[in-house]
């Protein structure tokens, strides 16, 4: 049984890792070919209805990379279940995972559906990161657990500046710059999985 965790922390920890890259590569791949696209007028999801290559990079890499996100979350569950809090942040994630994955199988033309599983990711995210704070502090990792509410805060805070004093007409900045606060906390994170990982295996 401690060698099959050690593994799936190892499978999940990598998720976490990659992740990131895979999602970031393929929106800016899309965002190449799409010249006219503008961080201040444009939704980071109106490169999912633009057609061609454009949208076929944006909507699979979202899908990619919510799977991935889907694998990640279940590694943090497996990894916080000591704690009633980490149980809690592993079914947001999860949520927030399978809210990624939507966004690209339904873009924008599928009208109000694809509204409310972008609000979810963006909602679900921050809240899962608060529980896991919580988490993390609890089994005595409060470096991490301070770090997590940093990062969950800065992913919240940024859509509350955005609808106060508006980056701009669109919600590619506020969109960007909360996923990329959550993206450093998941390589980050996944790095302490693949750390577990090789201590639970190396084990007696």
């Amino acid at each position: 049984m401690a060698s099959e965790n050690a593994i799936w922390l190892k499978i999940s920890g990598v998720c976490g890792i990659i992740t990131p890259i895979i999602a970031y590569t393929f929106i800016l791949l899309a965002i190449n070919y799409y010249p006219p696209f503008s961080w201040t007028d444009n939704a980071l999801s109106d490169l999912g209805v633009v057609k061609g290559i454009t949208s076929v990079l944006f909507n699979s890499g979202l899908i990619i990379a919510g799977i991935l996100t889907l694998v990640f979350a279940t590694g943090l569950f497996r990894f916080l279940n000591e704690k009633a809090t980490g149980k809690i942040g592993g079914l947001l994630f999860v949520l927030a995972a399978l809210a990624l994955t939507a966004i690209g199988v339904f873009p924008e033309n599928f009208g109000e559906i694809h509204f409310y599983v972008s609000v979810a990711f963006f909602v679900f995210s921050p809240l899962a990161m608060f529980s896991f704070s919580a988490a993390f502090t609890q089994t005595g990792n409060a470096r991490l657990g301070v770090f997590t509410f940093l990062v969950a805060l800065i992913a919240a805070l940024v859509w509350i500046i955005h609808w106060t004093i508006p980056f701009g007409k669109g919600v590619a900045i506020p969109e960007t710059l909360s996923s990329l606060s959550a993206s450093v906390w998941s390589i980050v994170v996944g790095f302490k999985m693949l750390k577990a990982s090789s201590h639970s295996t190396n084990k007696p």
